[in-house]
């Protein structure tokens, strides 16, 4: 190893070769956390209209309790 791994609770002071890898990786390429950072906003925290959010769930038609009557 070239470099310190960081210490990782509960490891035991073992890093996997995926946990190299990946620290390796994002050594080198910084962007990545950067891009990923912002696929979470775009996916996971954005705001919810929740008049909106109410006026779907109304507008849904209720499922039948067996699909095949």
């Amino acid at each position: 190893m070239n470099s310190p791994q960081r210490y990782r609770p509960f490891s035991g002071g073992y890093v996997s070769e995926m946990d190299q890898f990946l620290s390796k990786l994002l050594r080198e390429r910084p962007d990545i956390v950067e891009d990923r950072q912002r696929g979470w906003y775009i996916w996971w925290d954005h705001r919810v209209d929740l008049d909106e959010l109410d006026k779907q769930h109304k507008d849904e038609i209720p499922a039948k309790p067996y699909q095949y009557d």
